[in-house]
């Protein structure tokens, strides 16, 4: 059974004026899509914070993950080098989503183009108990690769 919708509240900023607010594109989309509020050119190699045009303030308890599109980085190699980044829910500031260009071709985005996904998430909170020792497991401290490729 699905959880019940939360309620982000979203404040549009002045240059963020005419844009669509992030939906879902179909009835069982994870994330809700969002666009950019400035033309811009991502060269290859370059990262940008591309503006959206809107904050929000998200309910405690809750993250918004923000995570690439996958057709732009299948087919443009446009993505989120931080996937997922987290938007926590004190932050007020403008929503921005910073895109990396992986291609060897620049990337030109325009503005009120979808960009990247927002998926709003619970937050698991947890406290570190320091100790001497840790228990056992059949896989130890056998860490990167450790398990096969």
């Amino acid at each position: 059974m699905p959880l019940p919708d939360i309620t982000i509240q979203l404040k549009r900023l002045p240059h963020g004026a005419g844009l669509p607010l992030p939906a879902y594109a179909t009835a069982h989309a994870a994330g809700m899509d969002v666009v950019a509020a400035e033309d811009l050119t991502l060269a290859p190699g370059q990262r940008h914070a591309v503006a959206t045009g809107f904050a929000i303030a998200i309910p405690e308890g809750y993250e918004v993950q923000v995570r690439p599109r996958s057709g732009l980085a299948l087919k443009h190699g446009i993505t989120c080098p931080n996937s997922p980044g987290t938007i926590d829910a004190d932050y007020r500031g403008e929503v921005k989503i910073i895109l990396a260009n992986l291609s060897s071709e620049p990337f030109p985005i325009a503005r009120g183009e979808r960009i990247a996904q927002l998926v709003p998430a619970i937050v698991q909170r947890a406290a570190f108990a320091e100790v001497d020792t840790l228990d056992e497991t059949v896989r130890g401290s056998g860490g990167f690769g450790s398990t096969g490729r």
